[in-house]
């Protein structure tokens, strides 16, 4: 496989009150946010329009599981399914199927520390 990670996609985090967390960050650091978090947007070296996601979680998110971390990492990628089945194979924790939305798909694995990694094969233009 050429490129397995391409950028970051998100950073994900638990807060015990993510509407007064975004409020805050949107207050004292600017950031644009909205019901999901933020989103920067960026172009890649080819100039296609990319994106990266800021995004607060309630404390009891079931989301991260079966991650126990306050934090889950997303990890823009090219060819989901065959790097999924190539991680697979390698040895490393694939975490349940591939979800398919208009936004592009999404995989997931767990690293040796227990942190669970979402792998996001995007369609930026969806977002457009």
């Amino acid at each position: 496989m050429k490129n397995r990670v391409t950028g970051l996609g998100g950073f994900f985090f638990k807060t015990k009150d993510p509407k007064a967390i975004k409020e805050w960050y949107g207050k004292h650091l600017g950031l644009p946010v909205d019901d999901y978090g933020c989103t920067f947007w960026w172009k890649d070296k080819e100039g296609k329009d990319c994106s990266t996601q800021w995004s607060p979680f309630k404390n009891d998110t079931t989301y991260f599981a079966p991650s126990k971390k306050e934090f889950m990492m997303n990890f823009r990628v090219e060819n989901l399914m065959e790097l999924l089945k190539t991680l697979k194979d390698e040895g490393v924790t694939v975490v349940g199927q591939i979800e398919e939305y208009e936004y592009g798909k999404f995989g997931w694995i767990v690293d040796p520390e227990g942190n669970k990694i979402e792998l996001w094969e995007p369609l930026d233009q969806a977002f457009l």
